[in-house]
């Protein structure tokens, strides 16, 4: 496939720092074609005004947080807001949605706007609003004062469900509005700070919009059926939310937990009910979360909606499934995968004719052999210190000098600080039984 320079920088970069890339994840993903027609017809179902929940698992270093962002990337593809957020015990408590909501209008993405997107999606809704207005043809064009006034009174019919419940929504819009109209951007930073989720607002940003206080527990929900309207009003098919990695909530206090898992349960809920048309819900986690004592298991209503068969051949996994599990990287998939990063490497020097002379196929491999040994044999938890070695160590190198052949002038070595904790145990065990995961 085609890739920018830009993005292939992007992808670079990140693999190089030991992430997972934001974009163009499709051009070096393996192993998801399975998955591909059935999330693009849940997409399409989203799309259509449908709400839906989706959980996915799998052990550590399976991919599952490069699942999230390249499900991601395809959705704002397809004109799709995005939100990813990771749980934490500290900054993102599950239990705590208004937090939730906070994170997920900080992070929101779209195609044009990597991050912070709702001031880009608010301003373009009222953008088509005044087209709306305009092309009933009872209002001039130059008349600013009528403008905005006929815009206020057609925002207040297109947001009238969500005004009902939450009616301090559709004022604070109003007020931000009005704020722009006067050009008194302080005021309406405020106030898009407040819609955001954001604490300690300015007061007169709350008072010029006549709302009082921060969005609590149960205003973030209406405040996000408001952004859902405003996307579809915009002709935008909605949002996908991802919750990263909520196995975290298995290490907090057991009524912490236990609030958290109702949290859960009432997001799914609320989904299934209908209430957020345009959204598309994706958590992901461990077994361990999903099948262990301290996870799911502890709320029965949310163990049933969860419940899946996954004692059958993974050959036969339902990919329609309300939970699916991702399969863990064996040593073919991850020679692929470094193939494939050393391809957009290749296009993106030029010294791509050195690249292909020292980096062959071959050597990828014996690249990929000794990062898995170095992690005592576990190639399920070295796909991201093998790329990041792939791309910084060898590629970078071969790019940067012209006598630098891996093979006579590289010895691998893997230091404990580079390594996240599962790693690193794996690395001191002498084998796979002597693994301890931090459950």
């Amino acid at each position: 496939m085609s890739i920018s320079p830009q993005r292939r920088q992007e992808i670079i970069d990140a693999l190089r720092r030991g992430t997972v890339p934001r974009n163009s994840l499709d051009a070096f993903a393996v192993g998801l074609g399975r998955f591909e027609e059935v999330l693009q017809e849940e997409l399409r179902r989203v799309g259509a005004g449908s709400g839906l929940f989706k959980a996915v698992r799998g052990e550590y270093g399976c991919g599952k947080t490069f699942f999230a962002r390249w499900l991601a990337d395809t959705a704002r593809k397809q004109g799709f807001a995005t939100s990813e957020i990771q749980v934490s015990e500290t900054e993102t408590p599950l239990h705590r949605l208004e937090t939730v909501y906070r994170r997920l209008t900080e992070r929101l993405a779209t195609a044009d706007c990597p991050q912070g997107a709702l001031r880009n999606i608010i301003d373009g809704w009222f953008f088509t609003l005044e087209e709306d207005v305009l092309a009933e043809g009872t209002i001039d064009p130059n008349d600013a004062a009528a403008l905005l006034e006929r815009t206020g009174e057609l925002l207040e019919q297109r947001l009238a469900k969500v005004s009902s419940a939450a009616p301090t929504f559709s004022a604070a819009l109003r007020g931000y509005r009005q704020a722009q109209a006067e050009d008194n951007q302080a005021v309406a930073d405020g106030i898009l700070a407040w819609l955001s989720g954001q604490p300690n607002v300015a007061a007169a940003a709350k008072r010029y919009a006549g709302v009082k206080g921060d969005i609590d527990h149960f205003g973030a929900m209406n405040f996000l059926q408001g952004i859902l309207a405003v996307l579809r009003d915009s002709g935008q098919p909605g949002i996908l939310v991802v919750l990263d990695e909520v196995e975290t909530i298995q290490r907090v206090r057991s009524d912490v937990r236990d609030k958290s898992l109702n949290a859960l349960r009432q997001l799914i809920d609320e989904v299934d009910s209908g209430r957020f048309p345009g959204l598309y819900l994706l958590i992901t986690g461990t077994p361990a979360f999903f099948d262990g004592p301290q996870g799911i298991s502890r709320l029965e209503p949310l163990a049933q909606r969860l419940q899946v068969d996954f004692v059958t051949d993974a050959r036969f996994d339902n990919p329609r499934a309300v939970q699916i599990r991702l399969p863990a990287f064996d040593l073919e998939r991850l020679c692929l995968v470094g193939c494939r990063v050393r391809d957009i490497y290749q296009q993106h020097t030029a010294a791509g004719q050195r690249v292909a002379q020292h980096c062959s196929d071959e050597y990828v491999r014996q690249l990929a052999e000794a990062v898995t040994g170095k992690l005592g044999g576990k190639v399920g938890i070295a796909p991201r210190i093998f790329l990041k070695k792939l791309v910084g160590d060898v590629l970078d190198r071969v790019d940067q000098f012209e006598d630098f052949d891996p093979r006579r002038d590289y010895s691998l070595t893997i230091s404990e600080t580079e390594l996240t904790p599962v790693e690193r145990q794996a690395t001191g065990a002498a084998s796979v039984d002597d693994i301890e995961l931090d459950l």
